[in-house]
């Protein structure tokens, strides 16, 4: 069966150029949106679930189908390993065909060279950075203040929410860093008042 894709980025765009190709391929069920390539396609999500052993996904061209050669390497991979075909019109490409395979083959070595180029030169940016004395990671001073004002909220009364509004930080787990970085442990500690000074025991350690 031959199961077509298409798709348009955005709603002023129209279908109707890459379904009449589609029809004329004999293509037999269509899924269509219109989505940019950064939001979620769900019809695509729907058509590949759909797509069975034997099938043939036809798309207008390759670039409707994947985001970036890494993502559209990686569903014609997922196509190859459950005995899908593949067929793009516009680019002339049949995965199903041995001329085809070799098509994608040389774009997953391309796809790898453009990472190992990447890599390559993120490793050489950071060494020459810090060569001329970059520092990367968070800055020790910020991690410093945040930890002494988690305390003093801490010991005020405030709960780990309550702090990590006041603070604002995202996890209750950098809280709890924070505060184990100056030696309490929520967990196990008392609370401690804001009146007397004196520590509050829980209940649960009353009992």
């Amino acid at each position: 069966m031959k199961v077509a894709y298409a798709r348009v980025s955005t709603r002023d765009q129209n279908l109707d150029m890459q379904l009449a190709a589609l029809k004329e391929a004999g293509c037999e069920r269509t899924y269509t949106e219109k989505a940019s390539g950064v939001a979620r396609r769900e019809q695509l999500e729907q058509c590949l679930q759909f797509l069975r052993e034997g099938d043939t996904l036809v798309v207008y061209k390759l670039d409707r189908l994947g985001r970036s050669m890494r993502d559209l390497l990686s569903i014609v991979d997922s196509l190859q390993q459950r005995n899908i075909g593949l067929v793009s019109l516009r680019d002339n490409i049949d995965a199903t065909s041995t001329a085809g395979r070799l098509v994608f083959h040389v774009f997953a070595a391309l796809a790898e060279f453009e990472r190992s180029l990447i890599a390559e030169r993120t490793s050489e940016g950071r060494k020459a950075a810090r060569a001329k004395g970059t520092k990367f990671g968070r800055p020790r001073k910020e991690s410093n203040d945040k930890a002494d004002a988690c305390v003093q909220l801490y010991k005020g009364g405030m709960t780990i929410p309550q702090i990590m509004q006041q603070l604002s930080i995202r996890s209750k787990s950098t809280v709890y860093r924070f505060l184990r970085m100056r030696g309490l442990d929520p967990s196990r500690k008392p609370r401690f008042s804001t009146g007397s000074g004196e520590k509050t025991v829980n209940k649960t350690q009353n009992s």
